[in-house]
């Protein structure tokens, strides 16, 4: 009897350990849900995406990021693209950047105008588009603007006469993108005046600074051009002015306009040829504290055991302490032809409120060559040796008035100066993009749009693939002979396996 009573109880405990059992698998369950549901929650609410593609296609640049940053408003994007374009994926897949980046402030519509014709016909009546080519229109606080395909990529259809589809060769999406939004977002043009009159670059016809000319107008700023013989006062709608390379030098009047200008918080970016003799504008430099040295500089390369060579193209490093070079820091570039030293004499100049930066300084191993029209190699290394160590600067950024901290915005009058005029000619910037980028932060600096400044978008370049006579010959070897070669000696060892 004793031994009946105790099997209900077993049971009984049984049941309850399987109950317990049941919530704790339960409770697991529901943890685990708990944890994917948050995991999932943050991950979109917080996350980071990489381009790790050999151009960095769709990468965003900096400036591109800071420029989305600074939107306040909800941007509208419809993409009128026809699929039997070579464009619709890059296109699409550059947009989704823009759209995570911009952080909800970018709405994309995609329209097809071949399929959805009432949609597109609407969307047209309502901005106006009379354009049968593919294209993207932006609106912004009631304000649209269109961008064509063929302002996104350059469109190789030479192969169409064959049988073979239109092929992209150069995709500038971001550039064309970015910069119609800049003109949406900011609304009315900058006015950068170009002054004239001196022998500087032409900015019609077959102008010599025409890449830095499209990459500056990129960035909402228009150029006018200012000959200072024909006007009274520099315009006031100009605040910001930009002197490259004068071949001769400013008159009294001219200077008086310029100090006029300076003295009412003027910015003036000044880019100077050493090989022109300007003892005006040298002086005007010289009142805020920057002494343009009569020299040039030059260092000595080894090309071999014991032979070296003289160059007169300077390499350059960007200094960190100004926000026209923040982001710049450590960047090399080079200067071709002519190149001065310039003395930064601050302390002379504190006390009337006028700050100097320094900018740009040559790398270690230049020397500043007083007699630079000497062909003496013997004397020009004896200089070299005898070169101080001090750094020497070719570039440097002046501020009158305004505040040292950069987070108060004070008005002031600014200025940069480089004693390279030659460095943002297209045969220059052709080589790299870093004089651009520092044009366009010197230029944002001084027209006060610091939140503008950073690497701009790639200009883009053409993959090209190029042997030399040697790889050829090279190559050639390894095509008619090791490639076959090596077939045939696996065959002959298997055979020979195969017969033993």
């Amino acid at each position: 009897m004793a031994e009946e009573k105790k099997q209900p109880e077993k049971r009984s405990g049984k049941k309850i350990h399987r109950i317990k059992i049941g919530f704790n698998v339960l409770a697991q369950i529901v943890l685990i849900l708990f944890i994917a549901v948050m995991v999932n929650s943050i991950a979109f609410k917080h996350y980071a995406r990489w381009d790790f593609s050999r151009d960095q296609k769709y990468g965003l640049s900096d400036k591109t990021k800071r420029f989305l940053d600074s939107i306040k408003g909800k941007m509208r994007v419809t993409i009128f693209f026809s699929p039997n374009t070579p464009l619709p994926t890059d296109v699409q897949n550059l947009l989704t950047e823009y759209q995570y980046a911009a952080k909800g402030q970018i709405d994309i519509e995609r329209i097809d105008p071949e399929r959805n014709l009432s949609r597109a016909k609407e969307l047209f009546d309502k901005y106006k588009v009379v354009s049968d080519e593919s294209l993207l229109v932006f609106d912004y606080e009631g304000r649209n603007k269109t961008v064509k395909a063929s302002e996104m990529a350059e469109i190789d259809q030479s192969g169409m006469a064959f049988g073979e589809g239109p092929r992209v060769t150069a995709f500038k999406g971001e550039q064309a993108i970015t910069s119609a939004m800049m003109d949406l977002v900011e609304g009315k043009k900058s006015t950068l005046g170009y002054v004239l009159g001196h022998k500087e670059p032409p900015l019609a016809g077959a102008s010599p600074i025409s890449i830095l000319k499209t990459f500056i107008e990129n960035e909402n700023i228009k150029f006018q051009e200012l000959n200072l013989f024909d006007v009274e006062a520099i315009p006031s709608e100009l605040k910001t002015i930009l002197i490259i390379g004068p071949q001769y030098d400013f008159s009294d009047r001219e200077m008086k306009l310029l100090r006029d200008f300076w003295d009412k918080q003027g910015r003036i970016l000044l880019l100077l040829d050493p090989v022109a003799k300007t003892p005006k504008l040298d002086a005007f430099l010289n009142e805020l504290g920057i002494k343009m040295n009569d020299d040039r500089l030059m260092a000595f390369l080894r090309t071999g055991i014991q032979e070296v060579a003289l160059t007169r193209d300077v390499q350059a490093h960007f200094l960190a302490g100004s926000p026209i070079t923040q982001r710049l820091a450590d960047v090399r570039a080079l200067f071709f032809g002519g190149t001065s030293s310039v003395t930064l004499e601050p302390d002379r100049v504190r006390a009337a409120n006028v700050r100097i930066e320094p900018l740009i300084q040559a790398e270690k191993g230049y020397f500043a060559e007083t007699d630079y029209n000497t062909e003496d190699q013997a004397k020009l290394q004896a200089d070299a040796q005898r070169t101080s160590t001090a750094p020497l600067m070719i570039g440097a950024a002046i501020e009158k008035g305004g505040s040292a901290d950069q987070r108060v915005q004070v008005n002031s009058s600014r200025l940069v100066v480089v004693s390279n005029a030659t460095f943002v000619q297209d045969n220059a910037v052709t080589q790299d993009q870093q004089a651009l980028d520092f044009v366009s932060g010197s230029v944002n600096w001084l027209l006060r749009r610091e939140e503008l400044i950073g690497i701009a978008p790639k200009v883009p370049r053409p993959l090209t693939f190029t042997l030399s006579e040697d790889a050829l010959r090279n190559l050639r070897w390894i095509i008619l002979v090791f490639m076959p070669l090596i077939p045939a000696v696996i065959g002959s060892v298997v055979w020979w396996q195969r017969r033993v």
